[in-house]
């Protein structure tokens, strides 16, 4: 039988931005003073922990503090809420792939149906509520809200200086058109940019236009994290991005990005995003590694 001191733990991923996943209904497995910063560390440590590029507590929004904060007059609407931390342990406002898998796990674990959520259903995150509903073939799709154009800014990255829209989904992110292959540069290093413009950091998306406001390659490199496989706020902001460089105010863009394929329906009231979501693994953390 699970105990407080062997809780369980899953890992999953969309489109392979991978995730620690927390099952924590009632909130008294992961109180707030029990993961701080420095579990969420460890747990996404590809070596010494589960690795991940994120942990995702599952939990009901009553149990969470600050949710009221930030879901406002949508609080009793919200039954669940996406706790969702970086790898670096810093609470992050939104994640497109991380809520898909999110959904996906609150029906695997029988707290929700998925006949129902076909339709959608409200889920509470620290970049407010969003509408998470399932395909009839198995993906899943997000309400991401619209996209916020806030100005133009550049980066450098791989020893180049890039050019891009800064676009908000909840989170900030830098998406840069460019000619340069993307699958040919170097990302392993932390991009520079504008701190005024992007005071709390930025993900930064390389950009290459496949079919002009329709068909985007994307590689990301997340504030936090570094670059990951993919990312669903990212795609949408490499989406948005793409489509007003044509001088289009909607229209629906497929992104490919290392991990996958995602779809990018942007509109000007809103914004949906659609792909997978896996599960790989579901186990138990062992009292010697969480005493460690």
């Amino acid at each position: 039988m699970t105990s407080q001191t062997a809780p369980r733990v899953l890992v999953g991923h969309g489109t392979e931005n991978d995730f620690v996943v927390l099952p924590d209904p009632d909130g008294r497995v992961w109180p707030e003073d029990r993961l701080d910063a420095a579990l969420v560390r460890r747990l996404c440590d590809r070596r010494a922990g589960m690795g991940g590029d994120g942990v995702l507590r599952v939990v009901g929004s009553a149990h969470v503090p600050d949710a009221a904060g930030v879901l406002g007059d949508e609080l009793s609407a919200c039954e669940w809420f996406m706790d969702h931390r970086n790898a670096d342990g810093s609470t992050a406002e939104m994640c497109g792939n991380g809520i898909r898998l999110f959904l996906h796990v609150l029906v695997s674990e029988g707290l929700l149906d998925r006949a129902t959520c076909e339709a959608g259903v409200l889920v509470g995150t620290r970049g407010g509520p969003r509408r998470v509903g399932a395909t009839a073939d198995g993906d899943y799709w997000v309400d991401m809200g619209p996209a916020r154009e806030f100005g133009a800014g550049e980066a450098e990255v791989a020893g180049r200086t890039f050019a891009g829209r800064a676009v908000s989904m909840g989170n900030p992110h830098l998406a840069c058109l460019t000619d340069v292959d993307v699958d040919g540069l170097d990302l392993t290093g932390t991009p520079r940019f504008d701190s005024g413009l992007f005071p709390d950091g930025v993900n930064v998306e390389l950009v290459n236009v496949l079919e002009p406001g329709a068909h985007v390659r994307l590689r990301v490199v997340e504030r936090g994290v570094g670059e990951t496989r993919s990312c669903g706020t990212g795609a949408c902001a490499a989406g948005y991005a793409a489509l007003v460089a044509e001088g289009r105010a909607e229209g629906t863009v497929v992104v490919d990005v290392p991990g996958g394929r995602l779809s990018v329906q942007v509109t000007p009231t809103t914004t949906v995003l659609t792909g997978p979501a896996v599960l790989v693994s579901a186990g138990e953390l062992c009292p010697e590694w969480l005493a460690g």
